[in-house]
């Protein structure tokens, strides 16, 4: 079984910044997409940033664009999330995801707390 592991994650007041990473997704076969989610306390979970490799694509949700960037490095294996301008709503628990052919791949989740 694949396990996605993320890191990273932890306090940091308004306007600071965190990197995630994510890793364990190395011999994952014909991956069709890889990004980054977050569930809030009582919210639902939703994509924050997303890359899909090959065309290197990337796309954002609106609350992210401008202040997060995904990327992947390809040496270390890792995806990663470089988040700036925290605010205090980008609280929440973030997920690594990776869809490949044979199916979906999560991660057990890393708190990011924003405080103001």
């Amino acid at each position: 079984q694949m396990q996605l592991v993320e890191s990273g994650g932890g306090l940091v007041q308004a306007g600071g910044s965190l990197r995630l990473s994510c890793k364990g997704f190395r011999d994952i076969l014909g991956i069709q997409n890889m990004g980054w989610y977050r569930q809030g306390l009582g919210k639902q979970l939703d994509m924050i940033a997303q890359i899909i490799p090959g065309g290197d694509i990337e796309a954002y949700a609106g609350s992210a664009q401008g202040r997060f960037t995904i990327s992947r490095d390809n040496a270390l294996n890792t995806l990663d999330l470089q988040m700036n301008s925290l605010k205090p709503e980008d609280t929440a628990v973030y997920f690594c995801h990776i869809g490949g052919v044979r199916g979906d791949y999560w991660g057990q989740g890393t708190q990011v707390t924003v405080a103001s």
